[in-house]
């Protein structure tokens, strides 16, 4: 016992000792707060505003008179020292805050090109175009700064242009670097002399999306299809050439082309069941292989059909079921065991319909797959490139609130689409805030834990209609609810 006391007495002392050592750093910390906390946040006000962008000089000064401030701090000088410089520094940022208001509107036009080339990744895909525009653009405020209103206003014509020119080139590097790399790499191994053709298309192609994104970098579906035809037919070109070449090598004659070319058709021919011959050319067992492939995806539709006629008989039938469960009397244990089978389905399918009666067709549609529920929110839009949820759709969202509260203990999945114009990258990126914004809508109003809830972006992935249509596009940009339901966790679990 009086080696316990003894011990204890020890490991007190120490951890008072560690405390004494500690006070003098928690002071000196809690009294720095005190003295910049003030500072720091205009500090970081102004920087929200790219003060240092927009009133450079001012930016700066504030920054050299915090720098002293911060370590004549650290040097231990007088506190009052060390407020007056702090007091220099929001004199500075007062300056830069209405030099930004200034700039805010008469540079509008060149910020808002600015923006733009920095949405489109013009830093990273159009180094230095970006730059020339970044240097004219700051010799723009800085004369604005000195109150040379002239001098800024010309200078921002110039930047607004170069920032345009570098939107621009950021742009078709993105969408037109994995074809320019193919033919690059074609021209190296001089394709032109086997695969002319091909490669020409290819060039074509590429110069197309280029002259359809300078026409119109937004609207670039058009494009952006281009640009990958063009990737797809330098990419051919490369193999022609090699095939081509090989042929050479080999000492091939048209004979043996010939033959290899028949392998492919001769091949499909045999696993679909189809006897192909060749002594008339390709083009009557090539016919021959589709119209059987016709022949199976129209037996299949029938097939179809078929099911759903059946699935229709069953449904039937297990009405009938029911009806006659009514006038059963004494049950055995497996009868009970169907009969609460039964009674759990239909409490589901009247739980659907409940749901489904919640949502207007254009606010939604609710869908099975498999156990879960999927709520699909058409109804529910944002801006071009925004993930801001609008005070118009809460009301719809509550829907989506009433709806989970249906299925307690259940875990839901937020599921983002979008349609199939712009970059993927940007769209799976969206797609992904988006969804986040949802879930982080329903976790405020609702309580739900985190570890129930989850989001995910597919950008365009997964699209329910085609994209080549306005109304197509429309209905892919959307917010999926996927409901996993307790029972079907359960099931998941036993197996």
């Amino acid at each position: 016992m009086e080696t316990f006391m003894k011990t204890s007495r020890i490991t007190l002392f120490c951890i008072l000792l560690a405390l004494t050592a500690w006070s003098p750093l928690l002071s000196q910390q809690s009294l720095r707060d005190q003295t910049f906390g003030q500072t720091d946040k205009y500090m970081d006000e102004i920087k929200e505003k790219n003060g240092d962008v927009l009133a450079p000089e001012a930016f700066k000064k504030a920054t050299e008179f915090y720098q002293k401030a911060d370590e004549e701090f650290r040097k231990g000088r007088n506190l009052d020292q060390v407020r007056r410089r702090l007091k220099q520094v929001e004199n500075y940022l007062t300056r830069c805050r209405e030099t930004i208001k200034v700039a805010e509107v008469a540079l509008s036009k060149t910020i808002s090109a600015r923006n733009d080339a920095i949405s489109a990744g013009a830093a990273k895909f159009a180094d230095e175009s970006w730059r020339n525009a970044e240097s004219k653009f700051m010799e723009a405020t800085g004369k604005l700064e000195k109150g040379d209103g002239k001098s800024a206003k010309s200078r921002a014509g110039e930047a607004e242009a170069l920032f345009r020119r570098a939107e621009l080139d950021a742009i078709k590097t993105n969408f037109l670097t994995p074809a320019w790399t193919l033919l690059e790499k074609a021209d190296r191994a001089k394709v032109e002399k086997n695969a002319e053709k091909t490669l020409n298309r290819a060039r074509e192609l590429a110069k197309l999306a280029e002259d359809l994104l300078r026409q119109n970098r937004y609207d670039n579906t058009e494009a952006r299809k281009n640009a990958q035809k063009a990737k797809y037919e330098a990419s051919h070109a490369l193999y022609l050439n090699d095939q081509i070449a090989r042929f050479k090598d080999a000492d091939m004659t048209y004979e043996d082309v010939y033959l290899i070319a028949e392998k492919p058709v001769e091949k499909i021919g045999a696993a679909i069941g189809v006897a192909t011959a060749f002594d008339k050319g390709l083009e009557e067992p090539t016919n021959l292989v589709v119209d059987k492939i016709n022949e199976t995806k129209s037996n299949l539709r029938k097939a179809l059909q078929i099911i759903e006629k059946r699935n229709n008989e069953i449904a039937s039938l297990q009405q009938k079921v029911s009806d006659l469960e009514g006038q059963l009397g004494n049950l055995t244990a497996t009868e009970q065991s169907l009969r609460d089978v039964l009674e759990k389905k239909r409490q589901r399918e009247a739980l659907m319909r409940e749901v489904s009666s919640m949502f207007t067709r254009d606010e939604g549609r609710v869908l099975r797959d498999r156990e879960n529920i999927i709520i699909r929110l058409y109804g529910l839009t944002f801006g071009i490139g925004q993930s801001i949820i609008e005070p118009r759709f809460f009301s719809l969202l509550t829907k989506v609130q009433n709806s989970l509260k249906k299925f307690p203990a259940s875990s839901i999945v937020i599921e983002g689409h979008t349609d199939a114009q712009g970059s993927e990258v940007q769209n799976r990126r969206l797609s992904e805030d988006r969804a986040n914004a949802v879930k982080q809508y329903l976790i405020a109003n609702m309580g739900i834990p985190q570890a129930r809830i989850q989001s995910v972006g597919y950008g365009e992935s997964r699209p329910i209609e085609s994209n080549e249509t306005k109304e197509g596009r429309a209905k892919n940009r959307r917010i999926d609810v996927v409901i996993i339901p307790s029972w079907a966790q359960d099931s998941a679990g036993m197996q």
